[in-house]
């Protein structure tokens, strides 16, 4: 900008940019998550029923190899939108040449953001402020294919003022929790006093259908649930209780070069089509160390890898895609027993929820500190966070637990 006076012009100095950035790093303030009532245990119940609401009892080979999948999984139960009833009512969605994506999207334009929610108000509430407060909406899920979308309805039910800016991420799976927190950093470290909601909301009936020898894997793994976190950079108000839970010091995202056939979804007339192939876990181990270096590069500020931590010195928010997955990282990053415990425990409790996954091992993570914090276990102050998804795509964040906090 410039200044004319008697000798010509003169530059002026613009501070409104600067005035327009926060102070310091976004944080995690506040964590809610949400599933479906109905549950089923994955080894007693899940092959049984799953054969049966199929009509596949026929398929003894079949169902005999299933039932070894879901024992390898690691996960002893999950939540589930979905009911016996509803597929009596729709058993178009047992076949995937009928066409049911109309009825499918009808029923989960609905129950996503219903479950999103859940886990918003949660977070909300212990945030300590009003949602009116909330200036951006992040919403991720693979669950919907119509606008206007789920992150609308979602602002409708929470009362969001109209001004809200929304987005609305789709179709990015897996990472899509990893993305939503990536962007919610940038938008709070950009725009003083933004306070970012992130939503991630998934309902598996998008993908259901009747086993077929090729999605056994994915109908082993995949569950329903929702998390929300409210993201925000400081100066933090106080007087309402705000504080961070995690700082989001420096993120990046990586595509793995010549990997989009191994992971992928696909909208079709019968639903959507997942792809999962056998060499993900391995494509992620091989990957991953190269996408941490590159984060805490970026947290260094220098090509200097002097700076770069221990591995077994981090706390870890992974995502759990999968046991094997899981233990690809273990080994690849040689990480002591117990490192991946929080990841590992979701993935017992809950499955893969896709994008919302992340979201509910933070919030694990949040639960150890505070029960164990008393007791000597405290976590480290660094932490990574990591995501994957289609593309191959990897999420990487560094989180840091603020002083204080790392045993509460």
């Amino acid at each position: 900008m410039t200044r004319a006076n008697g000798n010509g012009t003169v530059p002026v100095r613009d501070n409104r940019r600067s005035m327009q950035h926060a102070e310091g790093p976004a944080a995690v303030l506040a964590i809610g998550t949400a599933n479906p009532t109905s549950t089923i245990a994955q080894q007693d119940q899940f092959a049984d029923q799953f054969f049966r609401v199929t009509n596949s009892d026929d398929l003894t080979d079949l169902k005999a190899k299933f039932e070894r999948i879901c024992d390898k999984t690691g996960i002893e139960k999950r939540h589930f939108h979905m009911t016996e009833e509803m597929l009596l009512a729709h058993p178009e969605f047992l076949d995937r040449d009928q066409p049911s994506l109309d009825a499918r999207i009808e029923i989960v334009a609905t129950a996503v953001p219903k479950l999103a929610e859940s886990a918003a108000r949660k977070a909300i509430a212990e945030w300590g402020r009003p949602a009116s407060d909330i200036t951006h909406l992040i919403f991720s899920t693979y669950s919907g294919c119509r606008a206007p979308a789920a992150d609308l309805e979602l602002a409708t039910l929470l009362n969001l003022r109209p001004t809200v800016c929304r987005t609305i991420l789709s179709l990015h799976g897996c990472y899509g929790g990893g993305r939503a927190l990536h962007l919610a950093k940038e938008l709070a470290e950009n725009n003083r006093g933004a306070r970012v909601l992130v939503a991630c909301s998934e309902i598996t009936l998008v993908c259901f259908n009747g086993p077929d020898g090729s999605n056994l894997v994915g109908h082993a793994l995949f569950g329903d649930g929702a998390g929300a976190a409210i993201v925000g950079a400081g100066p933090f108000d106080a007087a309402s209780g705000e504080r961070p839970l995690f700082e989001m010091v420096a993120a990046t995202q990586t595509t793995v070069p010549k990997t989009e056939h191994v992971l992928g979804m696909q909208v079709a007339g019968g639903g959507i089509d997942f792809h999962l192939a056998i060499q993900v876990p391995m494509l992620i181990g091989q990957n991953v160390e190269q996408c941490l270096r590159d984060a805490f590069r970026a947290t260094l500020g220098d090509d200097d890898e002097d700076g770069i931590p221990c591995w077994n010195d981090l706390f870890w928010a992974v995502h759990p895609g999968g046991r094997p997955i899981l233990d690809n990282i273990d080994a690849v990053l040689k990480l002591e027993k117990g490192k991946l415990a929080a990841s590992r425990q979701v993935l017992r409790e809950y499955g893969n929820m896709s994008g919302a996954t992340i979201v509910f091992v933070l919030d694990e993570l949040r639960r150890r500190r505070e029960k164990d914090g008393s007791g000597g276990h405290q976590l480290p102050e660094w932490g990574a966070l990591l995501a994957f998804g289609p593309g191959i795509t990897i999420e990487t964040m560094v989180l840091r637990c603020p002083p204080g906090l790392k045993g509460n």
